[in-house]
């Protein structure tokens, strides 16, 4: 899921949001927030509660202007997908 990260202070949220709890990898609660209209993933972190966010790419604008430097958990994708010559690429989350 390509996604952007930004400082909390760099980014302001307006409107509602429906909002799920999971585990991630390393075992805290990951929140996710989606669009309560159509359910789209759109940022993720709890707003006032943390010092950055991540903002799903597929929730711009205009999301071809995503460039990704890096991919994630490249383990888990599927076969058919091409990744990009010279992006850096982790099996899993790269060291803290």
């Amino acid at each position: 899921m390509p996604f952007m990260q930004f400082a909390a202070s760099s980014v302001r949220f307006t409107g509602k949001t429906k909002q799920s709890i999971v585990k991630s990898v390393r075992g805290a609660d990951a929140v996710r927030n989606r669009c309560a209209v159509c359910g789209s993933l759109v940022f993720g972190g709890p707003i006032g509660k943390t010092n950055e966010h991540t903002i799903y790419a597929g929730s711009l604008d205009e999301p071809t202007l995503f460039r990704p430097t890096l991919a994630i958990f490249t383990r888990d994708k599927p076969d058919w997908v091409a990744m990009p010559p010279g992006l850096a690429a982790f099996e899993t989350l790269p060291e803290a």
